[in-house]
Order: C-alpha cells, then sequence, then structure tokens
C-alpha cells in the first residue's frame, strides 16, 4: 500500500474520532446553557409584546475571567461577556444605555425596601434572573432585553442564546443578603479611571455587588478596588442599599482626578448629581450636573407626607409620582419597570410599563413567582 493511501486511511480515521471529541466538549460546555434556557418562562402577556420573563441561571460562569479579559471600551467588554457566556458562538450585542429614579425606606414593621423605577425611551421586555453562583451569594436582578435584541426571547434560537448573557446586563437587583443596587444615567462625560487597578464596566459593577457583598459598606469597597469604565458614551451612578437601611449614592468625582468614588448618603436618587443637588433645578437640563429634579422633589414629598406609617404601598405611591410617559426627545423617559424590593424579606414586587394593577411577586430562596393583583 502506498504511503498517500496509508495517509488517507489514517486521517478518516481519526475524523470521526476528533468529530465525536468536539461534539462532546461542545454538548458539556453548553449543557447548563440549554438548561438555563428550558427554565425561561414567560410572566406577562400584553398586545404591545414588551413582558415579563424570568430565567434560572445554571451555567456556572467566572465574573474574574470577564474581568480579565481586560476591559477597554464597549466593545471589549462586549467581547468579555459573550466569551464568558456564549463560548464558540458569535453573537452581537449593543452596550446598553439606563436611566431612572431609586428610593430607599424602613416601613412600620422595620422591613427595609428599595423602589426603582427603570426609565428609558425605547419600550423593553424585562428579564427577572435568578442567579446561584458557586462562589457568591444568591441574587435576582432584572435585565432590559432590547440592550440584547431579545425582547421575545423564546422567538428563535439567537434570541434564547442572546438572553443567556442577562446575569451581566442586570440594570438592577438584589441579593440573598440584603443588598440591593441600581444603576442610574448622568449628563457628565462617562468616567474612564486609569489609576492601575483591574477595570470593570457598569453593569458587571452590579454583578460583582449581587455576587459578593453583604452589606453596602462592602458594595462600596468593592468597587473602590476597581477602575471604573462607564459604557455606551454615557456617565452613571449607583444607588446601592443594604437590610440595615444604608442606602447610598455612589458617583465619581467630576471636579478632580483621577475622578475618585465619592458615597452619599441619600433617601432618594435621579439623574443628577446628588453630591451638587444645590446646583440642579427641576424641569430642566442642568449641564453636567444632571436632570430629573422634579422626579426627586416627587418622591421627597410622598416620604414626608407618609412619614411614619410606611409601608410596602409608600413605596408604590413614590415609584408612581416619579414615573414617565413615553418622550421620544427624553431618554429618560418611558418608564419601562417598578420594582419594589423588600432586602428584609428577600422579595420583589414588580410592575411592567406602568401596569400598576398587574404586579408580579418574586422570591429569592424558593424561587417563587406569582400575579400578585
Amino acid at each position: 500500500m502506498s504511503k498517500v493511501k496509508k495517509r488517507i486511511l489514517i486521517v478518516l480515521s481519526v475524523i470521526p474520532a476528533i468529530v465525536v471529541f468536539v461534539l462532546l466538549a461542545f454538548f458539556g460546555l453548553y449543557f447548563t446553557r440549554i438548561q438555563t434556557i428550558s427554565s425561561m418562562e414567560q410572566l406577562t402577556d400584553y398586545p404591545d409584546g414588551y413582558n415579563l420573563y424570568r430565567m434560572d441561571v445554571k451555567y456556572d460562569y467566572s465574573l474574574e475571567d470577564i474581568i480579565d479579559y481586560g476591559i477597554k471600551d464597549d466593545q471589549t467588554m462586549i467581547d468579555a461577556i459573550l466569551k464568558e457566556a456564549l463560548p464558540l458562538i458569535p453573537v452581537k450585542m449593543k452596550a446598553p444605555n439606563f436611566g431612572c429614579t431609586a428610593l430607599t425606606l424602613t416601613d412600620t414593621d422595620g422591613k427595609v425596601h428599595m423602589g426603582r423605577n427603570y426609565d428609558f425611551s425605547r419600550d423593553t421586555s424585562a428579564m427577572l434572573v435568578y442567579c446561584t453562583p458557586k462562589n457568591g451569594y444568591k441574587s435576582i436582578g432584572f435585565a432590559a432585553l432590547d440592550n440584547v435584541s431579545a425582547n421575545v426571547p423564546d422567538e428563535n434560537i439567537t434570541k434564547e442564546l442572546a438572553s443567556l448573557t442577562a446575569p451581566f446586563v442586570c440594570l438592577d437587583g438584589m441579593n440573598e443578603k440584603g443588598v440591593s443596587i441600581a444603576v442610574l444615567t448622568l449628563d457628565c462625560d462617562p468616567v474612564r479611571q486609569n489609576t492601575g487597578k483591574p477595570v470593570i464596566s457598569t453593569t458587571l459593577a452590579i454583578r460583582l455587588v449581587l455576587d459578593r457583598a453583604a452589606t453596602t459598606e462592602e458594595a462600596v469597597e468593592l468597587l473602590r478596588s476597581y477602575d471604573m469604565f462607564a459604557s455606551a458614551g454615557r456617565d452613571y451612578h449607583f444607588y446601592i442599599t443594604d437590610a440595615s437601611g444604608d442606602g447610598r449614592v455612589i458617583e465619581y468625582d467630576i471636579n478632580s482626578e483621577p475622578r475618585e468614588l465619592i458615597d452619599t448618603p441619600s433617601e432618594a436618587v435621579t439623574n443628577f448629581l446628588i453630591r451638587h443637588k444645590d446646583k440642579v433645578l427641576p424641569n430642566q437640563k442642568n449641564g453636567i450636573y444632571g436632570h430629573g429634579r422634579e422626579r426627586y422633589d416627587a418622591v421627597l414629598k410622598v416620604m414626608e407626607t407618609e412619614m411614619g406609617n410606611y409601608t410596602n404601598d409608600t413605596v408604590w405611591n413614590a415609584m408612581k409620582s416619579a414615573a414617565q410617559d413615553p418622550n421620544p426627545d427624553d431618554i429618560t423617559s418611558n418608564t419601562q419597570w417598578s420594582v419594589s424590593y423588600n432586602n428584609t424579606d428577600l422579595s420583589a414586587d414588580i410592575a411592567i410599563r406602568r401596569h400598576w394593577g398587574d404586579v408580579t411577586h418574586c422570591e429569592l430562596e424558593s424561587k417563587v413567582t406569582t400575579p400578585v393583583k
């Protein structure tokens, strides 16, 4: 037998083994991801097609690997997320934007709540994401599915796969220690710290806090240990509360370099720098200092009116007072969801797109989701 024929036979005998190995490796890598997709469930059914979904994240992820990828800009941030969530599969994703209002209060039973409106001019469905990382805290979070081009996530395999990135693009959430966090956009130049620390981007900071912080103080110290990169060409601040009622706004000082992190206690926050609220007037833009003072004032008015008799209804009254109808000229208009996190009971109630009479109740520990009314 010629050498050529022998080589052909060897190649033919090896190919099936290689194919089997590749298929087994791929199946092993995607088995828990397929389980995650299978857990997907639609919780509401609105005629406009923008709904609430839920998903249990079954696959193991490494936040360290995402950060170690080396985040330099929006594209490297997206590449790092996709490499972790969807290894070996080419998927496109855009960097998200975020508006909003957030508040915290302790009710008459001693339970701590964080209320949050997510406002964004473009309509979106929402994904309730349950995460149970091996080396972190259990959490629930909400992701805007329009940011991953999957408003109907179970429509086809492409959108199902895109939804696997949801843990890393959550815009708010709460963990088993009673720490809740939300991100809100600002009008100043985006922060890009460069002090030599590992770089973390906006939504990855939310995942970091949910996975690893047991208190607001721990969350602040965690964020201090990273250089912040604000994604999508906008600046942001975070609102963080914990089971003790410690509510703080996390901002990156616009009046100094390297824009160090500043944490400021506050009952509420919207889309202006809380550190400079004396320079912000309602119903107008205020340059680099931001906007949304009228929503902040409306929330504080509700809290002042109901002081001494706080309940979960107070949270909803405050969020309704700050909710916004669509305005195509305002990126932080059009309230997409409103959620009341109970940092004590580890539960959340959510209403989609101002459907105030249609609330879904979520339990962190039992993973129960039930309609309230």
